[in-house]
């Protein structure tokens, strides 16, 4: 009993069952809504993330410097505003003839006059803030975003449904900040993109598949789990409006990376047909991946599945991989490690000098200094 004990203390263990994006923490919208339970009886939320810039200018192909452009004059005026008002309070507010009894209510406490808020002053401060508490809204509750879809355009808004705190095996269904980082190049680099047919790993909730596909021809999503496609496929159609000036569409389709094949059984909810693998075989040039670099068996699945993709594509490819570096303790370093990413840069380099005589993989880092379209903290570990 002894030496057991001994043993059990000499390797402890703790284990959490939930996983929470900080995304949802300092979420960027103003509000959460609870919409519904999903198949497995988890809340489903509903979320706005704002555009810094609409698809309109998307289309029309307006820089960015322009719109920040558009935006610091709106908070200059902003400002201006703020100056005039706060003239006009100190001319209400100035003492009378009667002194200091003027500013005591009844019961003699201090009375201190507040300029009410107006609403040029809350978007002047939107555009400077970096982190919003959400407000979790009931379901029911239908009129709830109604102040916000007056204040933002349509093309202006993503809208994703998500659950949060979640086990580790649907942190899929969450949202995580490093696909609003590849988001963020997808729209920087939009002519690189554009007309492309792209794959998707581990897609989520789509919300980068969203984004891709309001420059590219056609965006396969995938994943598993009927659950998380189903979320996903209902974000899809949330945010069609945004794909349709530029002719884009996104499939939700079933990809296991544990399993060798494609699913193409027809009875099975989310599977190919054998048009759409051809169809990606033969034309897809871009392939994906955000914030999937979690677990090394899962890690090991990807790369094995990129490997056979890539190997049977008719065309060369460029895979854009996106992550966040996370940082944690262990008892055994009794450090901060980040073991996920170590095996993640192990794996691509190991990729990188593949010599089997049929394909060669360059591995490129991307310089983080592009234009920021989405309102998230980017911050040095992405």
């Amino acid at each position: 009993m002894v030496d057991l004990a001994e043993k059990e203390m000499d390797n402890p263990t703790f284990r959490s069952d939930t996983v929470l994006s900080d995304v949802h923490l300092h979420c960027p919208s103003k509000r959460h809504l609870m919409v519904r339970l999903n198949a497995v009886g988890q809340p489903v939320f509903l979320s706005h993330f704002k555009l810094l810039w609409s698809t309109e200018d998307l289309a029309s192909g307006k820089h960015m410097r322009e719109i920040t452009r558009g935006r610091e004059h709106q908070g200059r005026s902003g400002d201006e505003l703020c100056g005039k008002d706060r003239s006009n309070i100190k001319k209400d507010g100035e003492l009378n003839n009667e002194g200091v009894e003027a500013l005591l209510d009844e019961d003699g406490d201090l009375e201190v006059v507040r300029r009410p808020r107006s609403a040029s002053d809350l978007e002047a401060e939107d555009l400077v803030r970096d982190i919003v508490c959400p407000v979790i809204l009931m379901k029911g509750k239908e009129d709830a975003f109604e102040e916000e879809e007056q204040e933002c355009t349509c093309s202006d808004v993503v809208k994703i449904e998500h659950t949060m705190a979640t086990p580790l095996e649907d942190v899929g269904k969450q949202v995580w900040r490093a696909a609003f980082l590849l988001a963020d190049y997808i729209l920087f680099k939009r002519d690189t993109f554009r007309c492309c047919s792209v794959l998707e790993l581990g897609g989520g909730t789509g919300i980068t598949s969203i984004i891709m596909g309001t420059v590219a021809k056609r965006v396969y999503c995938t994943d598993v789990g009927e659950d998380l496609l189903a979320m996903c496929e209902q974000n899809v159609a949330l945010n069609k409006h945004l794909m349709e000036p530029g002719g884009g569409e996104v499939k939700v389709k079933e990809l296991d990376w544990l399993k060798d094949e494609f699913c193409t059984d027809p009875e099975a909810p989310y599977s190919w047909s054998e048009e759409e693998i051809a169809d990606l075989l033969d034309h897809c040039s871009v392939i994906m991946a955000a914030d999937v670099f979690y677990d090394d068996d899962l890690t090991d699945a990807l790369f094995r599945t990129l490997y056979r993709i890539t190997h049977n594509l008719r065309n060369s490819c460029t895979v854009y991989l996106a992550l966040e570096k996370r940082l944690n303790f262990t008892l055994r370093h009794m450090d901060v490690t980040c073991e996920a990413y170590s095996h993640f840069r192990n794996t691509l380099n190991d990729l990188e000098n593949l010599q089997d005589g049929k394909m060669k993989y360059t591995v490129e880092p991307i310089k983080l200094d592009f234009c920021q379209f989405l309102v998230y903290e980017r911050i040095e570990q992405l």
